[in-house]
């Protein structure tokens, strides 16, 4: 046989390779072994900390019950066909969150560009919440909790322990006074400084804290579906368990009923601002992962004859509900800190870290037993934002292997490449753990993944489906 025979009966040039090592290189994409395992990890992806921090305090502030009402619009005409429309296009094309835009109309690729920028961003900055929850969760080990006292290292003379009033019976508070709850996340967790123009050196707790979220999230999905699909029978069932077990105990605390009525009371005039509509707009585009190619790659994982529409249907459902239930869990506990402190329940209503990091673990410190509520606030929060994360991850892997098949596709590349992700991701990841790197992660939250950045790219999807792919004589005049 002559080199240039050899050359024409095999493809790519190969010369003497049989074509069956060369399959046994390249591995298989792969599926779900279940519908259970794709339900479960978009389940994983959409249910994740802006349900318990973001969603009640949204409730609260834009007209309690009212706000309900552009809430549900938004879930009906933008949520569920949005998520439907990435979901089924990922089985639909069996490719990634490029690939997949590439595949129906090339001159939209560029979504696919964007919606990977934003899984970037996302898999930089929303880790830095784990490696905070970490460290609260191993200070809770503790005979009492750091943040209980003023009767620490870290604390300073403005420090006043407001919850044990015997404290200042003989002291004058004084006007900038600050509680130890404060003291403790904005000195010994943080060590904040005094603004972005002054980073200062590295936590070095947080960067181990960073470090162990890192290995168990790559582990987590190292072997692609075989594992993720394992893994999420876990973590996205243990956070409802968590859930289940605080709501009970807040709606047993004095004050409790305050906090829900508080969190529901409808203030049907909050619906004439432009911002209450804002609002339930950006929180459903966030909340349901549109726009961030993470409900592509997970469809893609699906048999072609799967029912999607179904799964999207009750998926979208859980979500909400999720929230919805957050809610009662969370303002129940802060009704009962109100009462305690004899203030009203809108001073201690916070978003964000506020309410995970000052505001509840201020209200754990009240109940008997208090370590055991701090580890299990903390275990749901570190498992909420953990199978969020490592499923933004594998998407992100999913992309890169379907847009260079040829490359990570061999034996032994996808974890490799995963390696080099988590590496990287954790290095840019340390300049958020610096003491000043809360400034940073601001930035990233307001504007990495906002709602003006996702309605943009929710758009350019709609009219890349709806007036261009549906209509091929204008698709093939684009490509």
């Amino acid at each position: 046989m002559t080199r240039a025979a050899a050359k024409e009966g095999e493809p790519n040039g190969a010369i003497g390779v049989p074509e069956e090592i060369k399959k046994e290189e390249m591995e298989e994409r792969g599926q779900w072994s279940s519908k259970m395992e794709f339900v479960l990890s978009v389940a994983g992806e959409i249910i994740g900390l802006g349900n318990v921090w973001r969603f009640p305090y949204l409730c609260y502030k834009n007209g309690g019950g009212a706000f309900l009402i552009p809430y549900l619009i938004f879930l009906f005409t933008c949520g569920i066909p949005l998520f439907f429309l990435e979901t089924a296009l990922g089985q639909y094309t069996s490719q990634g969150g490029v690939t997949a835009w590439r595949k129906i109309c090339p001159i939209f690729e560029g979504i696919g560009y964007a919606s990977q920028v934003i899984e970037c961003y996302l898999n930089i900055y929303y880790i830095i919440i784990l490696s905070w929850a970490l460290f609260y969760l191993f200070s809770s080990f503790t005979t009492v909790l750091p943040w209980a006292n003023c009767n620490n290292p870290w604390n300073s003379d403005l420090c006043v322990d407001i919850l044990n009033s015997s404290s200042l019976d003989n002291r004058t508070v004084p006007a900038n006074a600050t509680s130890p709850m404060i003291e403790f996340w904005e000195k010994r967790v943080l060590g904040l400084t005094d603004g972005i123009h002054k980073l200062g050196t590295v936590r070095w707790e947080l960067a181990l804290c960073l470090l162990l979220a890192w290995i168990i999230c790559y582990f987590c999905i190292w072997k692609g579906v075989k594992s993720t699909g394992k893994v999420v029978y876990f973590t996205a069932t243990f956070p409802y368990v968590m859930l289940v077990i605080l709501l009970v105990r807040g709606v047993t605390l004095p004050g409790a009923v305050e906090g829900i009525i508080f969190y529901l009371k409808p203030d049907i005039s909050r619906l004439t601002d432009p911002q209450v509509w804002m609002d339930a707009g950006t929180q459903i585009l966030f909340s349901y992962a549109i726009c961030q190619g993470c409900l592509t790659a997970l469809g893609s994982y699906n048999k072609y004859t799967n029912n999607c529409y179904r799964d999207c249907i009750m998926l979208c459902f859980l979500n909400s509900a999720t929230s919805f239930v957050a809610g009662f869990a969370i303002f129940s506990v802060l009704g009962f800190m109100a009462r305690e402190q004899g203030v009203p329940i809108a001073e201690v209503a916070e978003s964000g870290p506020g309410l995970a990091f000052i505001a509840y673990p201020t209200a754990v410190t009240m109940m008997p037993v208090s370590q055991l509520w701090s580890c299990l606030f903390f275990l749901m929060l570190i498992f909420l934002g953990l199978d969020s994360q490592f499923v933004c991850v594998e998407s992100m892997v999913t992309a890169l292997i379907d847009m260079f098949p040829g490359v990570f596709r061999k034996k032994g590349r996808r974890e490799l490449l995963i390696l080099a992700i988590a590496v990287i991701c954790y290095l840019l990841g340390l300049l958020l753990v610096t003491e000043g790197g809360m400034y940073i992660f601001q930035l990233f939250d307001y504007y990495a993944a906002s709602g003006t950045c996702l309605l943009f790219l929710a758009i350019f999807e709609v009219i890349c489906v709806g007036w261009v792919y549906a209509r091929p004589s204008s698709m093939a005049i684009l490509t």
